[in-house]
């Protein structure tokens, strides 16, 4: 699937020798990549249950198809993708078409990852692996390792996620291709601080960020920015932290994306916190409570309410905690989310109960009881 910033994952060199002169391998290959659970539904028949005959426009009509699903992919419309790139490589058996197949084998892969059936995504992503050396189709290679290092990674398996970045990386190098230089980096720091290793995770992060800088990949960038200030928050750098947020936020902005910017408010809340700067935890509260109240997000309201009534709660300010924490009460009780209601009332407990308000103390702790008994 032709991409310039999907994010790539194992090299090439590394792969396992497939033998290239071989006419036996070459009907092997095409006879057994394909997954045993799968194999009947993709091989020979379109979606009309046609048997496909290998002719010349067989060939013109699966690339089509090709196209079809990558934009469809791209759309994120991920089922309709798989079953496009499942027909073209029906076309691409019959004409025997072994690149063709590699690359739609890697598209399967690749679909199967984004719907997060990852044990798929290896099986199929693994096949075209082989068609790709086979082939020597470097330049899909580099994408289907990606595909494979991200599937290891989300199966908690980060040494085979770290080995595949490592090897899509050594790749991308040696195709020129800065894009999926970037990516490897940055799919190798995410490997990292699975592993909670922050500062080699911080590490591949921050050249990938120069790569996406240069590239002019704004979504990515803003992608990176966000996995910097994560490790960097992960490893208690708060400083460094708020320091890439900002820069997040900055772009979020430029993007024209209130979502985004919330969510990034909320990181930056988080950050001042834990620096124990109550009242710019208090400021990025109030705007991301304006951000959520545009986007009439209910959850975000109840959350960016919660975080500015602890904020105030962390200052000695009980009046102004109790405040919010009886907006997001309300939040609650209309959402009929019980554990968040539970949470406040013993927030509002305990803040009344500061204040030497104790009957509303008494009052709140009673409703909690009433609640845990439900």
């Amino acid at each position: 699937m032709e991409n310039r910033f999907r994010y790539v994952d194992e090299d090439y060199d590394r792969v396992p020798g497939v033998p290239l002169d071989d006419s036996a391998n070459s009907n092997f290959l095409r006879d057994t990549l394909i997954p045993t659970s799968d194999r009947q539904s993709i091989v020979g028949k379109s979606a009309e249950g046609e048997t496909f005959q290998p002719t010349e426009t067989s060939q013109n009509m699966a690339n089509r198809l090709l196209g079809l699903g990558s934009e469809n992919y791209q759309a994120g419309q991920y089922e309709a993708a798989l079953d496009l790139f499942k027909q073209a490589y029906s076309l691409y058996h019959a004409t025997q078409d072994d690149l063709g197949q590699g690359r739609s084998l890697g598209n399967i892969g690749l679909t199967f990852y984004s719907l997060k059936h990852y044990s798929k995504a290896i099986e199929y992503s693994q096949s075209a692996l082989v068609l790709a050396h086979y082939t020597c189709d470097r330049p899909s290679a580099v994408v289907v390792l990606s595909t494979l290092g991200n599937a290891y990674r989300h199966l908690k398996d980060p040494a085979k996620a770290i080995e595949y970045q490592l090897q899509s990386l050594a790749l991308a190098k040696e195709v020129s291709d800065r894009s999926g230089e970037m990516a490897a980096l940055n799919n190798l720091g995410l490997a990292y601080k699975a592993v909670s290793q922050y500062e080699q995770a911080i590490s591949y992060e921050k050249q990938s960020l120069i790569i996406a800088r240069e590239l002019g990949a704004q979504p990515i960038e803003e992608q990176i920015l966000k996995n910097l200030g994560n490790a960097c928050y992960a490893l208690g750098d708060y400083a460094g932290a708020i320091d890439y947020y900002q820069q997040r936020l900055a772009l979020a902005r430029l993007l024209c994306d209130s979502r985004m910017e919330a969510q990034i408010l909320r990181n930056l809340g988080n950050a001042y916190y834990a620096m124990e700067d109550y009242p710019r935890s208090i400021k990025c509260g109030e705007q991301r409570l304006d951000a959520t109240r545009k986007l009439d997000d209910l959850r975000g309201k109840e959350q960016a309410l919660g975080s500015i009534g602890v904020a105030y709660d962390a200052l000695g300010d009980y009046l102004s905690a109790i405040r919010y924490y009886e907006q997001r009460l309300e939040i609650a009780r209309l959402m009929n989310d019980l554990r968040v209601e539970e949470q406040v009332l013993g927030n509002l407990k305990v803040a009344c109960f500061a204040i030497g308000d104790y009957i509303r103390a008494a009052d709140y702790a009673s409703q909690r009881q009433n609640l845990s008994r439900k």
